[in-house]
């Protein structure tokens, strides 16, 4: 039997039935990503493995390099055949990490290979892939069509054109494409470096002078607009911690004047300033009926000669442990009070705080939009077997499970469709072992219904994209 076969992860004949019956077939609402809409735009045909599976992946990258591997093999001046031909190295080694699963059933769900990778076949397989990969159903179209993609989310500037989301809009693209708010370039204040071109930029793109601070909001609000009009329903914040020191609009106008001088913010005005945009953000998305992302808990470029050296996104961050539950509560609660609350998603990167967004959650419920404070699928280090249970059972614990709008992909890579299909396994698996257990009722209609709605439906209805 292949390793990956029809009853991967799923342990008991009720786990098998959910899973066939009532997971498998639904489609994929991949509602986070951060594909490019260029790619998209183009139906990108990728050369090789390389291109499609190894060129932006930093899960691999760090397996490699804790494998010995060198950095030109990584992300440096290497062929694309030697770079995976280390990844192909380093697979054996990965045995009880996600990627050992996740490059199998990738393998087995593009290609229809079953082989365990490793270096002695790294050439065949390398070939094989290549020669499918030529082939127009190999296409970004022709991918999304098999795997049965009804619609992507991808994530974007406020200061992008949005010129290929338009192209892709008119195009014959078998899948939904919508891009996501996401305004992190809004909060460098500390940054010189990054603020000033970012600000320039949103200039050109909303075409309004910014000259004071109420010009800048006026800019983003514009581009907010532009985001709608072409589909947008989300927004998106990659925040360490979140931010609940807040001030008023002149205080905020007047660190925005500082940063925009080129002088030194400190660090309680930075927090003062980025309390005050998360607000107007926040108010932005609900007047428009929009759902909020904010994804908590990254401790980002820990290494700073890598930092120096490579950039960001590089396979160089980890699990932060700031605490954040207290400016969490008080972000949502300075929202709520003004009835300014927006849809929401909340995504936790720490394991030790689940349980506290998992109840945050349950205490800004409106009694109006089921699950309206979601606590999001595990991410990033989360976003494998154990830790998908970890949050699926803390949310359980402590909120309505059947609420919950399940998984994405937050990637990079069109090799990444089948973490869809891992997810809904791995829930199949949870719910059918409690069947098996006599902790749930043996009533496959109900629960096969609740399956069925967490792999597709529940996201459909509450992120109300124009689908």
């Amino acid at each position: 039997m292949s390793f990956i076969n029809d009853n991967f992860l799923l342990e008991t004949e009720q786990a098998q039935h959910l899973y066939h019956q009532y997971a498998a077939a639904e489609p994929i609402l991949d509602y986070h990503s951060h594909l490019p809409p260029k790619d998209i735009a183009e139906n990108r045909r990728f050369a090789n493995l390389f291109e499609i599976w190894l060129e932006g992946d930093h899960y691999k990258w760090r397996a490699m390099r804790a494998n010995g591997i060198p950095e030109s093999h990584c992300t440096g001046d290497a062929s694309p055949f030697e770079k995976f031909e280390a990844f192909a190295a380093t697979v054996p080694h990965t045995l009880r990490n996600p990627l050992y699963h996740w490059t199998h059933l990738e393998l087995k769900r593009y290609f229809g290979i079953d082989d365990l990778l490793n270096e002695s076949n790294a050439r065949r397989i390398w070939d094989q892939t290549n020669a499918q990969l030529a082939s127009e159903d190999m296409r970004i179209w022709g991918i999304l069509k098999k795997f049965g993609v009804k619609a992507i989310c991808t994530t974007d500037d406020p200061a992008d054109d949005l010129r290929w989301h338009a192209a892709i809009a008119k195009s014959d693209c078998p899948a939904k494409v919508f891009p996501t708010f996401r305004p992190d370039g809004a909060m460098h204040v500390q940054r010189p470096d990054l603020f000033l071109p970012w600000i320039e930029k949103l200039y050109e793109t909303s075409g309004v002078s910014i000259d004071s601070f109420a010009d800048f909001l006026k800019a983003i609000e514009l581009r907010h607009d532009a985001f709608h009009a072409i589909g947008c329903r989300l927004s998106d914040h990659g925040l360490n911690r979140c931010f609940a020191n807040f001030c008023d609009e002149e205080e905020a106008a007047g660190i925005f004047d500082k940063a925009r001088e080129g002088g030194e913010v400190s660090a309680d005005e930075f927090d003062r300033y980025a309390s005050f945009m998360m607000l107007f953000f926040g108010k932005l998305d609900a007047a428009k009926g929009w759902t909020k992302q904010i994804h908590l808990g990254a401790r980002r470029n820990a290494n700073s000669r890598a930092y120096r050296e490579l950039g960001t996104d590089k396979g160089f961050d980890s699990i932060g442990d700031a605490p954040q539950g207290d400016a969490l509560a008080a972000y949502l609660d300075r929202l709520d009070q003004g009835d300014q609350l927006p849809r929401m998603v909340l995504y936790n990167l720490n394991p030790n705080e689940n349980y506290t967004f998992a109840t945050m959650a349950g205490n800004f419920q409106d009694g109006k939009i089921a699950g309206k404070i979601q606590f999001g699928s595990g991410w990033w280090f989360l976003d494998q077997k154990e830790a998908m249970e970890w949050q699926m059972n803390a949310l359980s614990n402590c909120g309505l499970f059947s609420r919950f709008i399940g998984m994405l992909t937050d990637s990079r890579s069109f090799m990444s469709f089948p973490r869809h299909e891992y997810f809904r396994r791995t829930l199949c698996n949870l719910v059918g072992n409690d069947m098996a257990k006599g902790l749930l009722p043996n009533d496959e209609a109900m629960i096969g219904n609740m399956v069925r709605n967490i792999c597709f439906g529940n996201a459909r209805d509450f992120l109300r994209l124009p689908l």
